[in-house]
């Protein structure tokens, strides 16, 4: 059954990136992550309702909340909505660089040098997704866009570190941290002026973004890694290349020979990475 979760997980999870894109078609990116946080929030509520129980530890989510889902979401969804769905996935999928890069002044751990090896060829491989190529030029075809992608990854991993000293049940903290992030994410559309229903089809992306981003793919991930975490990790690495398939199905997207080599890179620099 582990197995089954992992595979689960990995197919939505190569869906999103489509499905952001898609959404933002028609709803800005605080639009997007309003409308789709709401959608979590009610499952988590439903799945955490019989053990609703409110504490002083709840609290944590407070600043959790703020990070994730509020500003991560929030510059994930704009590098989407300025960059091509290929570039902006690839980029955001650094983040196990930037935790390794995190861990250094954070956790004091000290990197060897197959670690530092992986991390030049990782974002080696994000500069070539970046620049199309063009490595020598550094010709970046939106910049704001690709501080974003990899803003999103920096974002990500350090509330994965965070999260690390988190010892509540995944739903309970889950539930809470949609709490606090919509009130976050609430406010913010308010002062932006951004509220207001959108066309059904980004209203229906939206729940397709808060059910499968957001919400079931991480508890079948959850499920799968209590069960087998190397099955389910290995399998992870083919999330941003079927998530490519599907860029390519989907939004009809020419996938660049450059972005295909820069994810092996950065791929092959997450394994040399996590390998010592």
């Amino acid at each position: 059954m582990s197995k089954k979760h992992a595979v689960g997980a990995v197919l939505l999870w190569s869906t999103v990136a489509s499905a952001f894109k898609l959404s933002l078609r028609y709803m800005s990116p605080l639009q997007l992550l309003f409308y789709a946080s709401l959608t979590s929030l009610v499952l988590f509520g439903i799945l955490y309702a019989r053990e609703f129980r409110p504490t002083r530890e709840n609290l944590r989510s407070a600043y959790l909340g703020l990070i994730n889902p509020f500003l991560y979401y929030t510059v994930l969804f704009s590098a989407y909505d300025r960059l091509p769905a290929q570039e902006a996935q690839a980029l955001n999928y650094t983040w196990p660089l930037m935790l390794v890069l995190l861990s250094i002044p954070l956790l004091g751990k000290r990197p060897g040098m197959r670690t530092v090896f992986g991390l030049f060829l990782g974002f080696l491989g994000a500069i070539i997704v970046a620049t199309k190529g063009n490595v020598t030029g550094l010709n970046f075809t939106d910049p704001i866009g690709v501080a974003l992608g990899l803003g999103s990854a920096v974002i990500w991993a350090g509330y994965w570190l965070l999260n690390l000293r988190d010892g509540r049940p995944l739903i309970e903290k889950m539930f809470w941290n949609f709490i606090f992030g919509l009130a976050y994410i609430s406010v913010a559309v308010a002062v932006s002026g951004e509220f207001s229903v959108p066309p059904l089809q980004g209203l229906a992306g939206a729940v397709y973004v808060g059910l499968f981003e957001m919400g079931v793919t991480f508890l079948l991930w959850y499920r799968a890694v209590e069960s087998d975490v190397a099955f389910a990790s290995n399998l992870a690495y083919l999330v941003p290349f079927l998530s490519l398939f599907f860029i390519s199905l989907v939004l009809g997207e020419r996938i660049e020979p450059t972005t295909v080599l820069g994810l092996v890179l950065i791929v092959v620099g997450i394994l040399l990475g996590r390998g010592e």
